[in-house]
């Protein structure tokens, strides 16, 4: 009886993890739909980086009184933004790569990149 209860149980996380990853597709196809895949695209990486990195980097992409980087000044150097995110730096900036999808990273270089300062 347990056992049939634990397959049971899996089943149904194995059904609500398939149905989060079809609504997520759904939601950014939807996005794409409104003719304005930037926008979409900056407002996944807003939401991303709100959950993700804000907590270092600070909700405005500036963190004073802390060694994380002023990202609104990040230089305009995508390689170099999508290296430090996968792989980290210096000990000081965790490894994203195994966590983040390449669409969230890319995401994020253009959400950070519409909020760049002249």
């Amino acid at each position: 009886m347990l056992r049939r209860g634990y397959h049971k149980t899996a089943a149904i996380f194995a059904a609500v993890a398939a149905l989060t990853v079809a609504l997520a597709a759904t939601v950014r196809a939807a996005d794409e739909a409104t003719d304005n895949p930037v926008q979409a695209q900056i407002d996944h990486g807003k939401s991303t980086y709100a959950e993700k990195c804000s907590h270092c980097h600070g909700p405005n992409l500036m963190n004073s009184g802390t060694i994380t980087p002023d990202l609104r000044a990040f230089p305009d150097d995508k390689t170099r933004f999508v290296t430090t995110v996968k792989n980290g730096k210096n000990n000081k900036m965790p490894p994203w790569g195994d966590i983040l999808s390449e669409d969230q990273i890319m995401d994020l270089w253009v959400f950070i990149s519409s909020r760049r300062k002249p």
